[in-house]
């Protein structure tokens, strides 16, 4: 597949503005992944252009984060043949349930949609603490992190563009008067 960024910006995934991200940090640069996300072909596509680096991991078992996370999981799953569960957010946390079992041969990859500071990632690990000699490999679809994060390298990524963050306090775009967006909500206003 040529050219995944300019697949992106068609399908209207790639945004430029001012964007308040769910780490509450702020960027001139939006994924909206949902847009990749509602296109089950194309994400199907996009990871196929990884097939071989996530053959390569022996994975057995991929687990994400609900909702974008899982997906992507499923989607791995699917194209890898292998079993897919999900962890769902309890109390900023992020748990097992719905009776999903891990076996100790299992070989585990995590997934999530976009990559930023990891948080995502982190917190899985946190809550497969038991399990985390058997995770061998982290998969997004968009890794728009800086810097590469010890605990969660190296990630596998479709599509790698990093991305500037700031602090609302440091955030020149606020410093312009420049409305900050939130996704899915309304503006708001530095």
């Amino acid at each position: 597949m040529k050219n995944i960024k300019k697949i992106l910006e068609n399908n209207n995934v790639i945004l430029k503005g001012h964007f308040l991200l769910t780490s509450g940090l702020h960027s001139d640069i939006y994924f909206e992944k949902f847009r990749l996300l509602e296109n089950p072909n194309l994400v199907k596509k996009l990871i196929k252009t990884k097939e071989k680096e996530l053959q390569n991991l022996n994975v057995t078992l991929c687990i994400g984060p609900l909702t974008g996370g899982a997906l992507v999981a499923f989607a791995v799953g699917d194209i890898l043949n292998i079993r897919s569960i999900y962890m769902e957010k309890e109390e900023n946390e992020f748990v097992l349930k719905r009776d999903f079992k891990i076996y100790k041969e299992d070989k585990i990859l995590l997934c999530d949609d976009v990559l930023t500071t990891g948080s995502s990632f982190l917190k899985m690990r946190k809550s497969l603490a038991p399990y985390l000699n058997q995770i061998v490999g982290h998969f997004v679809l968009i890794d728009r992190s800086t810097e590469a994060i010890e605990e969660i390298s190296p990630v596998i990524s479709v599509y790698r563009e990093p991305a500037v963050t700031y602090t609302a306090e440091e955030c020149p775009l606020c410093k312009m008067g420049i409305p900050v967006e939130k996704r899915g909500g309304s503006k708001i206003t530095p």
